[in-house]
């Protein structure tokens, strides 16, 4: 069947879960008129119950094949946030390749992604087929300001970004479906996979040994005397500084990136490494997470309406040219970053990809594959996220 004549133009995948129920309402308020949508997961009752913009339900479980290709058939677009996905994605992005129907979700495990590039960019790209994981917080800031950034001094200045580096502030909280990706990248050994910082690059390489060190992820504390603010190492930014450093292979381009927290204090930031630490240590043995998940939310839960939305991010991009120009760029939204953001870049990805025979709608270049958000969406989720209020500006020559 010929793409635009499905029956839904997007499916929400997962949608029962605290993550989809918040897509849900999103769609509800905010989809494009026209778009044809629905809902979906494994369970008939949870689905039914939280249904509150009465669209169709699809069941289909992430383990039955044939329900999954009756699902991706009936699409142009799957937005999924069911995780963890390396569990409960695999199959689902195997049918919507089958059935050339574009794919969006929300994970940060960067192994299965790598599994996805190994078993579906070539035909993916091949077909037209935009496969497009890490359309959550992770990392949709990140490729996006990094992009912007770059390509203001390429654009503008007439000049190449020879390194950038991306500090975050950020208030809010975490949900469960989030904590138990966490816990099943470490109970299934995928954890040192992580920490190669060209896992998700094409070849899997860096352009040389000198870039990979460079390029290993940043440890300790330290002041920055650009931001006069004090850095450590960013939660997600082995996950984002991956996604980043396949974009720019993907367009040809390379330049040194890292990612930081900053902190106005030095003992804020050494309380926030020391505690990243013991969190770490704690997950990564089977006793430290008997007593970590009693205390920590479980999937189906997070934070309450009052934290998600009082939360929001602010990430400081500051680039220099082999020249030693410096430009800084600031991307910002208001909401908690791991569910209002998240959120708001999931379903605005989903609403390009289903808008793709849209003139002003068109993919940056005719692109297939497993792709990052940037080489996807390219400036139509630029557009689109200005008018949700993640903005994105240049501060600094």
């Amino acid at each position: 069947m010929n793409p635009r004549d499905r029956k839904y133009d997007l499916v929400l995948y997962g949608a029962s879960g605290f993550t989809g129920r918040q897509t849900i309402d999103y769609c509800k308020k905010k989809a494009p008129a026209g778009l044809r949508w629905a809902i979906a997961g494994r369970n008939r009752v949870k689905l039914d119950s939280v249904n509150t913009a009465a669209v169709d339900v699809i069941t289909a479980d992430s383990q039955d094949t044939q329900a999954l290709n009756t699902l991706a058939a009936s699409t142009r677009v799957v937005a999924s946030t069911a995780g963890p996905f390396s569990l409960y994605g695999s199959q689902l992005v195997d049918a919507c390749v089958r059935h050339r129907t574009h794919y969006c979700d929300i994970t940060g495990e960067t192994p299965w992604i790598r599994g996805l590039i190994d078993r579906h960019h070539d035909q993916a790209a091949a077909q037209g087929t935009r496969i497009v994981p890490t359309c959550g917080f992770d990392s949709i800031p990140s490729d996006f300001g990094a992009w912007l950034t770059a390509r203001h001094i390429r654009e503008e200045l007439h000049l190449e970004c020879e390194s950038m580096s991306a500090y975050f502030k950020l208030g809010g909280g975490i949900n469960g479906g989030t904590l138990a990706s966490f816990y099943h990248l470490i109970e299934s050994g995928q954890i040192a996979t992580v920490r190669d910082p060209y896992l998700l690059n094409p070849d899997r390489s860096a352009p040389t040994q000198a870039q990979r060190e460079r390029n290993a992820d940043p440890t300790g504390v330290r002041y920055n005397a650009d931001l006069q603010r004090w850095v450590t190492s960013f939660v997600m930014g082995s996950i984002n500084t991956r996604v980043v450093r396949r974009t720019q292979a993907l367009l040809g381009t390379q330049f040194d990136y890292q990612e930081y927290s900053s902190f106005k204090k030095s003992s804020s930031a050494r309380v926030a490494a020391t505690a990243g630490r013991m969190f770490e240590s704690m997950l990564g043995s089977r006793l430290g997470r008997r007593m970590l998940k009693p205390l920590l939310p479980s999937p189906g839960d997070g934070p309450t309406e009052k934290v998600m939305d009082s939360g929001f991010f602010e990430a400081t991009f500051i680039a220099r040219t082999q020249s030693g120009v410096t430009v800084r760029g600031v991307m910002h939204g208001q909401g908690d970053p791991g569910n209002r953001i998240t959120v708001k870049c999931l379903c605005e990805s989903a609403f390009v990809l289903a808008l793709t025979d849209d003139p002003a709608h068109r993919p940056p270049s005719g692109a297939g594959g497993v792709l990052t958000p940037v080489t996807a969406l390219g400036e139509n989720l630029v557009t689109r996220l200005a008018a949700t209020g993640i903005t994105f500006q240049i501060v600094q020559n």
